[in-house]
């Protein structure tokens, strides 16, 4: 499976930080360190019943980057399209303090986040290498 794609699907969740965290984490991986190879896939849509976005996930393997604990993208993709192939939960990588937090507006992040947003995407780019 060299150079597969790899769908990530990313928290939308907006109480807490580690959805932000998530989402720009899978944005970056997405757009600059793993270009061509990660596609985002949108937890919204998936959820309201995008077929498109079911139908990729169950072809291609699914990496489920979720903001805290409840794990609402590992769970929509289990229930709509199958096994993810790997899941990641920002508040575990980065800390419960994550998922305590009041949700950080992106216009309003500070450099500490910018470098929690690097670590979670370092962490998204290990596991799509493993699975591509």
């Amino acid at each position: 499976m060299l150079n597969t794609q790899v769908g990530v699907l990313s928290c939308s969740g907006e109480e807490c930080l580690g959805g932000t965290l998530s989402r720009l984490a899978t944005r970056k991986v997405m757009e600059d360190l793993r270009s061509g190879r990660v596609v985002s896939l949108c937890l919204p849509l998936y959820i309201a019943g995008g077929q498109e976005e079911r139908d990729f996930a169950k072809v291609y393997p699914v990496i489920a980057v979720d903001g805290c604990d409840k794990c609402c993208a590992k769970r929509a993709t289990i229930k709509y399209s199958g096994e993810v192939r790997d899941s990641l939960i920002v508040s575990e990588l980065l800390g419960e303090d994550v998922a305590l937090s009041k949700n950080v507006s992106a216009r309003s992040l500070k450099q500490e986040h910018y470098e929690m947003v690097n670590q979670v995407a370092d962490e998204i780019c290990k596991r799509v290498d493993q699975i591509s």
